[in-house]
This record gives C-alpha cells, sequence and structure tokens, in this order.
C-alpha cells in the first residue's frame, strides 16, 4: 500500500489534533496516488461554505492516462461530518491555526484517505528545539546500540 507522508508539516506545526477525510479524486489521479506522484510543497486545507477543501496538493498527472487526464493543482473536496467541519471551523478561526494535509494513504478497502491536522505555527526558535530535540534522541539510540 502506498503511503505519502507530508515531512515538513511536523517541522513547520504543532499538530494539535487530526482527522481521517476521504479525498474526492477524479480521472487518473488515483493511478498518480497509488505511483506516489504527490506533493504536499504549500498545501492547506480551508472551509467555503460548509465543506473543506485542499489546495496546492500537486498530484503529478498519470503518464499513461489518454483522454481523462487531470489537472495537477486542482482543489479536492475533502469528505468531513458536520460535527468534524464545524469543530474545525470553530478552531480556525482562532488565531495562528491552520489546517494542513499530514499524509495520504489507501484504507481496508482501497479508498484513498488523507489525514489532516489541525496545526499551530511555530516560532524560528521552536524549530531549532525541535531539530534539537530529535538529535540528542538520535544520539541516544546510537549510544544504546
Amino acid at each position: 500500500m502506498a503511503e505519502i507522508r507530508n515531512r515538513s508539516a511536523f517541522h513547520e506545526y504543532y499538530i494539535e489534533d487530526t482527522y481521517v477525510a476521504g479525498i474526492v479524486l477524479v480521472g487518473t489521479e488515483v493511478k498518480s496516488l497509488r505511483a506516489g506522484k504527490v506533493s504536499f510543497n504549500d498545501s492547506y486545507c480551508y472551509l467555503h461554505k460548509g465543506e473543506m477543501y485542499i489546495k496546492s496538493l500537486h498530484i503529478s498527472e498519470y503518464a499513461f492516462g489518454t483522454l481523462y487526464k487531470h489537472e495537477p493543482t486542482q482543489e479536492r473536496k475533502l469528505l468531513l461530518t458536520k460535527k468534524e467541519l464545524k469543530k474545525l471551523q470553530g478552531k480556525t478561526t482562532e488565531k495562528g491555526y491552520t489546517i494542513v494535509p499530514l499524509r495520504i494513504f489507501f484504507n481496508d478497502k482501497n479508498l484513498a484517505k488523507i489525514e489532516i491536522g489541525l496545526g499551530k505555527g511555530k516560532k524560528l526558535h521552536d524549530k531549532r528545539e525541535t531539530i534539537k530535540q530529535r538529535d540528542t534522541e538520535r544520539e541516544i539510540k546510537r549510544y544504546l546500540k
């Protein structure tokens, strides 16, 4: 199973809450996802008229596609429950919160799912602290081996 992670999201944000959403795909996007041709660069989620969308998620065109090719950076609708949407709506109105995609995967029913996280932006010194903490954990693991 293909699983694509957004590594920079954990570097840029404190992830406070995560949700799993369905994603509406068209054309050959599923085949590109299975091949791992996805880029999360500058992608984010936003709410519009009570629905969640993801913007700037780049799913490359499928090389063997013919007539039904897709636009690589089109906006895609995310499928969440109304309860989850209301909760996210309330949190994103607070200053500093944003919704970022964390990973794309296929569940046991072979449906494409996206994990999104409610994140609060890190400051520069927080990023340095995270790097320092990760390096010390790596050193400890090396020492214990």
